[in-house]
């Protein structure tokens, strides 16, 4: 079983930074697809960014040369590091793997159907 524990969240102003960190513990996999997700209140879960086995990174639009998406070798930790944080950044943000290796177009097109494992969540206020 896996678990994902999320870090790093807290209160910034615009223009800000934050580091998110995300733990996997349990049955991981390097190869595995890992993202990042934001919900906002009233608002449906969207995708920040995606890594795959392979290290290749993907971006939603609205997050390009402002975010980026990395992981250690060993697949066991996540990183998402903000930068330049807007005010509508402000959501609670997941951590979440696929739990099976997947071809990259799945990982790409990060639907939260396809990922398996999710962690509690860590909140981001810009304000």
């Amino acid at each position: 079983h896996v678990q994902l524990v999320e870090s790093g969240g807290g209160s910034v102003q615009p223009g800000g930074s934050l580091r998110l960190t995300c733990g996997a513990s349990g049955h991981t996999y390097s190869s595995n697809c890992m993202g990042w997700f934001r919900q906002a209140p009233g608002k449906e879960r969207e995708g920040v960014a995606a890594i795959d086995g392979g290290g290749n990174t993907v971006l939603a639009n609205s997050m390009k040369g402002r975010f980026t998406i990395s992981k250690d070798n060993a697949g066991n930790t996540l990183y998402l590091q903000m930068n330049s944080l807007k005010p509508e950044d402000t959501a609670m943000y997941y951590c979440a793997m696929v739990p099976v290796v997947v071809v990259p177009a799945t990982c790409v097109a990060m639907m939260p159907r396809d990922f398996g494992y999710w962690g509690q969540g860590t909140q981001v206020t810009v304000s």
